[in-house]
């Protein structure tokens, strides 16, 4: 008889050491062939579909949807068919989780294994992490280890806490129709034909009741768009606006537009010019291209330029990544955003096409948004935001006239970047912007 097959959650690549699990695609008692989809399951960068490592029966589903599944982890057991357990895939070596919570305590002097987005949670909540069992590969401790023994902890009052409850009960010694309160008795009133209700002022309100509110987990995309939202907010934001008149961009992006619709049915919007202007200006400010570590005291500058573009999806937001986006003409950058957007809304972006930007463009002027105050993308230092492009009055030659105006906002960390070099930053984007024929200079 073959042995049962244990399959785990493989190294899913780009330091993830956990998934939640989404969806299973088999039932127990399903004939699975190689390859094929088993569940899927929510990285922090996207959806992932996981397929079966061998051919078998399912026997045993053992993680529910909804719950986190830690690298190394067991999926699901597998009984194989026939020679299947011989004939397995070579599958991402995972480390051996620690067999008891004391192992997983690092000893005096040890250095805690946790990445660096847990030890912020760990110091936002006051935890040491010295004290915090990790439940992860070779003992590292995870964020889901730092919440758990976060809760515990405050679950338990403080001494003083305890004492202060003590105090606070009633002298059993004293009768309880002696014991003296500040609120004098409600009044006994009957409110009739509202069996849920109470009376204020004369008037009958009905009181909240379970049908007047719903629960739900907080799971998928939106759990991780809430995580990744607190770990940005860590960072020191500030932003700084400016407004552009784009006439010229308006007359170009028309004309270009025509053209590749008619030659390849390619819609061009303002984004790929905007991507193009905005390279620029990283490569003439270099430390909006970066990385902070304070953990490692450095700052890393990229030479390479991976744009991150935010999309909306039903479920949230994504961002999607063009890489090397410098290399692109302004077609090549349509044809990637279109291709980009198409895949998100399909829920079929891949860990490469999800990871690695290195700044992040959001247009909410698509969605009818005049200005924002945009969130940095971590580990990125800053993040672009644009406006609607509308007509505004300006001043040309000492007259008012009405122009179309594209609204910028860039925020930034502060811990890196100062005012100066932000406000810097802005004019050079303005200005191939106001003159979209200066980005011809860079194709």
């Amino acid at each position: 008889m073959n042995d049962t097959y244990q399959f785990k959650l493989p190294d899913l690549g780009e330091g993830i050491h956990e998934a939640e699990i989404v969806n299973w695609l088999v039932n127990v008692g399903d004939t699975i062939g190689v390859n094929q989809p088993l569940l899927e399951v929510q990285t922090d960068k996207a959806l992932v579909e996981i397929p079966a490592p061998v051919a078998g029966t399912i026997k045993d589903i053992r993680i529910k949807p909804g719950s986190m599944a830690h690298l190394g982890d067991t999926l699901v057991s597998i009984q194989p068919q026939n020679d299947a357990a011989h004939h397995r895939p070579t599958l991402p070596a995972t480390p051996p989780i620690s067999a008891t919570v004391t192992a997983g305590l690092p000893g005096p002097g040890q250095r805690v294994l946790a990445a660096p987005a847990v030890r912020k949670l760990a110091l936002k909540l006051g935890v040491d992490l010295h004290q915090v069992p990790g439940t992860g590969p070779s003992g590292r401790v995870l964020p889901s280890d730092v919440r758990t023994f976060a809760e515990q902890r405050d679950a338990q009052p403080s001494p003083q806490k305890r004492v202060e409850q003590v105090a606070a009960l009633p002298d059993k010694s004293v009768p309880p129709s002696k014991i003296i309160t500040d609120k004098p008795p409600e009044p006994v009133e009957q409110v009739a034909a509202l069996p849920h209700a109470k009376r204020i002022g004369g008037l009958s309100y009905e009181k909240d009741s379970q049908t007047s509110l719903t629960t739900e987990p907080l799971t998928g995309l939106r759990r991780r768009i809430a995580e990744r939202m607190d770990e940005a907010w860590r960072i020191p934001h500030v932003t700084s606006f400016a407004e552009v008149e784009v006439s010229r961009l308006v007359k170009l992006r028309d004309q270009l537009n025509d053209i590749a619709t008619m030659e390849q049915g390619l819609s061009v919007t303002y984004l790929p010019f905007i991507i193009k202007a905005t390279i620029q200006a990283l490569k003439t400010y270099p430390d909006f291209n970066a990385r902070l570590d304070l953990e490692q005291q450095q700052i890393t500058r990229y030479r390479h330029y991976h744009i991150g573009v935010a999309t909306a999806i039903p479920e949230g937001l994504v961002v999607p990544v063009i890489r090397h986006a410098d290399r692109l003409s302004l077609r090549q950058l349509a044809t990637e955003l279109t291709r980009l957007a198409d895949l998100a809304r399909s829920r079929k972006l891949g860990l490469e096409e999800l990871s690695g930007s290195t700044f992040s463009i959001t247009n909410f002027g698509s969605a009818g948004g005049e200005q924002g105050t945009p969130i940095i993308n971590p580990p990125e230092v800053a993040i672009l935001g644009c406006g609607r492009i509308e007509l505004k009055p300006v001043v040309v030659k000492g007259q008012v006239k009405a122009r179309p105006v594209l609204p910028l906002s860039l925020s930034f960390d502060h811990r890196l970047i100062d005012g100066i070099a932000a406000a810097q930053f802005l004019k050079h984007l303005k200005q191939r912007l106001h003159h979209p024929k200066l980005l011809l200079l860079d194709l």
